[in-house]
């Protein structure tokens, strides 16, 4: 039953929830976040404000930082970016990845036909998917120089397991923002993944993307500046929650995961 996600309009209703999660009223966002917090079991003893009154809206919340201690960093090459759930974990074969079972979609146009799709012909992938109860920060999962980032346009259909069985090319449909690492085992693509009231992604170095919501691919380039981000460090967060893909080079051919295994942020991948 996903029929209907092709007939609503999307991207009309990703405002409008863009704009109901930063309401500031008192009653009302302390009653809705007391709500989301029981209804999802959120554990907020790890956040920084336990609280949930010292939060300015829903999404202040729902992007809240945790204490220093939640995640523990582990001391391997690449560790998991998020909190989340793996949907999908294997090799790139001749540019095609594995969406669901008898479902695939390519490279290129995951990255928008980029000129560096070329880099991904073969490979490995992951793609973690986060669930509105997960911590909705993103973190580097290895230590890398921002290249460039590029924001496509697209749909946002959701990205759950029953749209991933039945859209063809989900993640390569639906806007998204890929940025480029060079890191010591060669280039890395990183990719956020939109979704239906995720209409909102950021990273550290740009802010918010989108909304605005565009009408052509954006690039941006880094050559010229140093931007260098450790493992671990936040690199960006979704304003609500969707997946991350991380694309990596031949030279990595295996992580230390499984399908349908629950991940946290700074577990070791290799």
């Amino acid at each position: 039953m996903i029929w209907w996600q092709y007939v609503i309009p999307q991207h009309w209703l990703s405002k409008l929830m863009f704009r109901f999660a930063r309401i500031k009223n008192v009653w009302f966002k302390n009653k809705f976040i007391t709500w989301f917090v029981k209804s999802y079991q959120i554990n907020l003893s790890e956040a920084v404000r336990e609280n949930i009154k010292d939060y300015q809206n829903f999404n202040d919340f729902f992007t809240r930082e945790l204490k220093p201690d939640a995640r523990k960093i582990a001391k391997s090459l690449i560790i998991c970016p998020v909190d989340g759930r793996v949907s999908k974990v294997g090799n790139i074969n001749s540019t095609q990845i594995i969406q669901a079972k008898n479902h695939r979609y390519n490279v290129e146009q995951l990255l928008g036909n980029d000129i560096r799709s070329a880099e991904f012909k073969v490979g490995f992938f992951a793609t973690i998917y986060l669930s509105p109860k997960d911590y909705h920060r993103i973190h580097m999962p290895y230590d890398g120089k921002l290249i460039s980032m590029s924001y496509i346009l697209g749909d946002l259909f959701s990205v759950n397991q029953v749209t991933t069985e039945n859209i063809d090319g989900l993640f390569a449909r639906n806007e998204r923002v890929v940025c480029y690492f060079e890191t010591e085992f060669g280039l890395c693509a990183f990719i956020l993944v939109g979704a239906i009231f995720v209409g909102s992604m950021e990273t550290v170095w740009h802010g918010q993307i989108n909304p605005p919501f565009q009408k052509r691919i954006q690039h941006f380039s880094y050559l010229n500046q140093t931007i260098e981000l450790k493992k671990g460090e936040e690199m960006g967060r979704f304003n609500m929650g969707s997946t991350v893909i991380m694309l990596m080079s031949n030279q990595i051919n295996k992580f230390i995961l499984k399908e349908t295994e629950m991940v946290r942020m700074g577990q070791a991948l290799i």
